[in-house]
């Protein structure tokens, strides 16, 4: 399993990488080493969501046949989500987040798109943040529903965004103010 034009660091060829240390000092280094990894590899696959029990290249190398078990990948994303950088999305910690920016950050990427392209006081739906023409080569292209849901509460939160129900069901519209 291969992730193209992603390289993996040193670590990730040392099979003891790969196996849970017992020695705190050593289990704290590693997990930092795999929470790093983590975010640099779902930033560059635009990976939102990991499920902490699926097969994914993140978590396995062939080459020296090694893989991080269920026990160390839900240590790993435990302790993003404790800094922040993650969110379970189910209480099984199957399904995990991954906030590669902080939604704040994302907030600010958003709020610096729509001053540099004039959108003051436009509507935008969901998809159209995410995947319309208007973002394509920008940070938001591709970006999770999940994630923008978590910005607009931000911003509705701050009265920079309303959000309303659209015409078509689940369709949500978006007006920046």
């Amino acid at each position: 399993m291969t992730a193209p034009g992603f390289t993996f660091p040193y670590f990730h060829n040392y099979p003891p990488y790969f196996t849970l240390q017992p020695v705190k000092e050593t289990r704290d280094k590693q997990i930092a080493l795999w929470g790093s990894l983590v975010l640099t590899y779902c930033q560059h696959t635009k990976t939102f969501i990991l499920d902490s029990q699926a097969p994914s290249p993140l978590f396995v190398n062939d080459a020296i046949n090694r893989k991080l078990n269920t026990e160390a990948r839900i240590a790993v994303l435990d302790d993003l989500v404790a800094q922040g950088r993650a969110e379970w999305l189910d209480k099984s910690k199957r399904q995990c987040l991954i906030l590669w920016k902080r939604i704040d950050e994302w907030v600010a990427v958003l709020l610096d798109f729509v001053r540099t392209y004039g959108l003051s006081d436009s509507v935008m739906t969901l998809d159209e943040l995410s995947s319309g023409d208007d973002v394509r080569g920008t940070d938001l292209y591709g970006l999770h529903h999940e994630v923008l849901q978590r910005m607009l509460r931000v911003l509705e939160a701050q009265g920079k965004v309303r959000t309303f129900k659209g015409e078509t069901p689940g369709e949500l519209g978006i007006k920046f103010v």
